[in-house]
């Protein structure tokens, strides 16, 4: 969830920036929009790792009990 906000934020920062002329605000901008991005794909990697790790414990699961 977080990173949707600091997309939006970021967003919101570079508009800001752009009308004002303001190329710092622009930059803070883009850095959270990146940084919306990262959280996104960390999360992403969380759960794929997550799911990786149900797999294998399944498996064992299984095999143990045969």
């Amino acid at each position: 969830m977080g990173e949707i906000i600091d997309k939006a934020k970021g967003k919101a920062k570079q508009v800001e920036g752009k009308l004002t002329g303001d190329d710092a605000r622009t930059a803070e901008g883009v850095a959270d929009e990146i940084k919306g991005n990262l959280k996104g794909v960390v999360h992403k990697a969380e759960t794929a790792a997550k799911n990786i790790s149900n797999t294998v414990k399944d498996a064992f699961r299984t095999n143990s009990k045969t």
